[in-house]
């Protein structure tokens, strides 16, 4: 076989949808997948490890990342810059894994614009009551951020159009198996195909 370049995706949701949850099942479940570590310079949360859940920096290193061109793309979300390193991604691509960006729809947009072969995803919860429940039961905010979220799970949630495949998160088993459906497919198109199988269709066809 021979090597082939990985799939770029980009996956987006409201905070509350579960998406964190879905891409992780799926990392665990698919080994050719790897998820983005963006670069953050909000606060680190109980139980995130640096370099793992994100790469943590200050402000000023993060601006100066930025005026050197170093990310593919960045956003401000909440008050906090998150950015993704443009090198370490190709390098991602290159060696044949297919790559999430866990990005917001500002991202999206900009990763699209660069990078149109990137395939796209959008999470949505199944009401606003449940979202609403999951924000609550993340016990992390008072009652003003989450209202706050919540107007901004709203705004966020208009733009799923922008993107190429929806998954609906009301059961969780059932939207990791919709998840892993677009992975299986994309990696069964044509152009990827002849990519992995070059050999074996030349001597198939000799």
């Amino acid at each position: 076989m021979s090597a082939h370049t990985g799939t770029l995706y980009i996956v987006s949701a409201p905070s509350g949808a579960g998406k964190t949850s879905l891409v992780k099942a799926l990392i665990d479940a698919m080994p050719n997948v790897r998820v983005s570590v963006s670069h953050t310079t909000r606060a680190m949360r109980p139980g995130e490890v640096d370099g793992v859940n994100y790469h943590f920096v200050a402000r000023e290193e993060f601006l100066a990342r930025m005026e050197q061109g170093e990310f593919l793309e960045h956003a401000e979300v909440f008050g906090n810059l998150y950015g993704t390193s443009q090198r370490w991604l190709e390098q991602t691509l290159a060696e044949g894994f297919d790559l999430i960006l866990e990005i917001d729809w500002q991202g999206a947009q900009q990763v699209r614009h660069l990078l149109p072969q990137a395939r796209s995803i959008f999470i949505l919860p199944p009401t606003q009551e449940a979202l609403r429940q999951r924000l609550t039961n993340r016990g992390q905010d008072s009652d003003e951020i989450i209202e706050r979220r919540m107007r901004e799970a709203v705004s966020e949630m208009s733009h799923y159009v922008e993107y190429d495949y929806l998954v609906i998160n009301d059961d969780f088993a059932h939207a990791l198996e919709d998840l892993k459906a677009i992975f299986r497919a994309n990696q069964l198109r044509l152009q990827t195909q002849q990519e992995r199988f070059g050999g074996l269709l030349e001597q198939l066809l000799a």
